[in-house]
């Protein structure tokens, strides 16, 4: 079958809400800084009320790393789930608005479309707290088979790891990768997606995923009693390709056989590293979908990555084609 999409990815349909908050208001509201948290309903709207003005953006790694990619030129499709309200109309305009295809039905019963409140400190750490509202109500006959089978990269994020109907969908999609001739990437996400899930995640990278994207943090929270050596050494063994990120350290790709260590793009100034993780494998994946070297994929990544902390939120605010010269 022709492949129509390079990429087509499962996950969290969310708008974002940003604003800057200094060190005192992350203490005084009681989040961990640099980490995602989930929230409730009523804590989304008290802590909403509190924040300062605030800029909306449609988000979700998944969708976000979708974006960059369309940026970069490619054929891209998402799969998720937003009520029928104000903020899933934007969301799915968004989303269509940067080249990429979102033809999931919305729900018109249950919980409202997902928030994230995010707090961007001086220091250019965001701190996210999570209402995953309509994300949740995600189910097998919401994924597409005809879509699946059109797309040579199925991807999905840890960040859905979460509910069993969310679960198995997952579950769906990979199977359906698998049956129609696609790879199968994933993103761990975060480290307390890694500490909830670490065992269902262990084994699904040594029988389902063909592609894996994580940073140290999780890394480390995957194996947390062996060495960063050893870490690696293990990862290595169970994936047939990772890419780990490193921050100001660039990353390291690891296939069976290799080890490619990627620098860090040049960056003027850290504004706010929301999406980074998820550019980075924007470029990644636009790279191995083109036909371009793991030393150019990672390059890409880094690229990406380093245009995305410079401004506000994660949504790149120019065209991204021009980093692929």
């Amino acid at each position: 079958m022709t492949k129509t999409y390079d990429v087509s990815a499962i996950g969290n349909a969310i708008v974002d809400v940003i604003a800057f908050a200094d060190e005192a208001f992350v203490q005084k509201n009681g989040v961990q800084k640099g980490t995602m948290m989930l929230i409730d309903e009523q804590r989304a709207h008290s802590l909403y009320d509190a924040m300062g003005a605030g800029t909306e953006v449609s988000g979700g790694s998944a969708a976000n790393t979708l974006a960059g990619m369309a940026s970069l030129g490619a054929k891209t499709a998402f799969i998720g789930k937003v009520f029928d309200d104000e903020l899933g109309r934007i969301f799915r305009h968004d989303m269509r608005a940067v080249g990429v295809d979102f033809d999931t039905p919305s729900a018109t019963s249950g919980r409202s479309t997902a928030r994230c409140l995010i707090l961007v400190t001086p220091d250019g750490q965001r701190t996210m707290n999570t209402f995953i509202g309509a994300c949740n109500e995600l189910y097998e006959s919401d994924i597409d088979e005809a879509l699946i089978a059109t797309s040579r990269i199925v991807y999905g994020e840890g960040y859905m790891w979460d509910m069993d109907c969310t679960k198995s969908a997952l579950r769906k999609a990979f199977a359906l990768a698998k049956k129609h001739g696609a790879k199968v990437a994933f993103t761990l996400s975060d480290v307390f997606c890694v500490a909830r899930s670490r065992d269902e995640f262990l084994a699904l990278i040594a029988s389902d995923f063909d592609i894996l994207f994580c940073n140290e943090g999780e890394l480390a929270a995957l194996y947390p009693d062996l060495s960063w050596e050893a870490q690696l050494d293990a990862v290595q063994k169970s994936c047939p390709l990772v890419a780990v990120t490193r921050g100001e350290k660039g990353s390291i790709i690891l296939t069976p056989s290799e080890r490619v260590t990627i620098a860090p793009a040049a960056v003027t100034k850290v504004v706010d590293t929301t999406g980074a993780g998820d550019l980075y494998a924007a470029g990644f994946l636009y790279g191995l979908t083109h036909g371009k070297s793991l030393a150019e994929c990672g390059r890409l990544g880094s690229a990406c990555a380093a245009q995305i902390i410079q401004h506000l939120g994660a949504r790149v605010q120019q065209p991204l084609k021009k980093l692929v010269a």
